[in-house]
């Protein structure tokens, strides 16, 4: 019966019902390939994206352009390293309990503390650089983020299938890492950290795109809509990441 059931599946157009009893799999890609799931989809990971940005964006202000806010924080830098272990502890419950990251309300909940802790991290590292830096920082960043989402919209090239040039920038970066490294104690060497932070910019770029065509689905590899938390997280990761590199590439520090 399952066999005689299976040819029919093959040979004829059924319907969806049809095709899809008693197939999980087959379920699961019929309704991707649904235009109406994708489409709430994406609008309910770019919602939580802008709120999550938002806030990073208000906090980052909060403490550049406010003075006594900025003098507090940076002599007090216990703050950053509670701030760091919050971040650490919700990225790792959201990136490898996938269980607990598709269950609500938890997920929000460590949704919530990531974007604090994150949006903190960047307020503190923010404070140490003059205002007109860190805005011209966020100027560059929302468009280079809407230049790249336009190009995974439009583009037939599929960024998904290039991981090797992912891991190789990623090898790059990590060989520089441990270069500055090395060097520092003896002295610091502008050129280097500016060659760190322009691989660190295009890598994030990269990533954004390879993010942003895994989400619309319409590429060599995509990921399931109930992972919406997950494709939040990777798309504000990429988006926080490329500011602090270019902030390190172009940024000065307070007189």
């Amino acid at each position: 019966m399952k066999k005689s059931k299976q040819v029919v599946n093959e040979n004829e157009p059924p319907s969806y019902q049809e095709a899809t009893a008693g197939y999980p799999e087959m379920e699961a890609q019929f309704a991707w390939d649904d235009k109406i799931i994708r489409r709430t989809f994406i609008r309910k990971v770019y919602a939580i994206l802008m709120l999550q940005l938002f806030v990073t964006v208000g906090i980052v202000c909060l403490f550049t352009f406010c003075a006594p806010v900025r003098f507090y924080i940076q002599t007090n830098p216990s703050l950053y390293m509670a701030s760091y272990i919050m971040f650490f502890a919700t990225y790792i419950a959201l990136s490898c309990c996938g269980d607990l990251r598709r269950q609500f309300p938890w997920n929000i909940i460590l949704l919530v503390l990531f974007t604090l802790s994150m949006a903190f991290m960047m307020g503190f590292v923010s404070s140490f650089y003059n205002t007109k830096s860190v805005m011209l920082c966020l100027g560059i960043t929302a468009l280079v983020c809407l230049s790249v989402t336009l190009f995974s919209f439009q583009s037939k090239i599929d960024v998904t299938s290039c991981q090797g040039v992912l891991f190789s920038l990623c090898i790059a970066m990590l060989l520089c890492a441990i270069t500055i490294s090395i060097v520092v104690p003896f002295g610091y060497v502008p050129w280097l950290h500016a060659i760190y932070a322009v691989i660190g910019a295009i890598l994030f770029t990269l990533f954004l795109a390879f993010d942003t065509q895994l989400l619309l689905g319409n590429k060599r590899y995509s990921i399931s809509p109930e992972e919406y938390v997950f494709a939040t997280l990777s798309l504000y990761l990429d988006i926080i990441y490329l500011f602090s590199f270019l902030l390190q590439l172009m940024g000065n520090g307070h007189d």
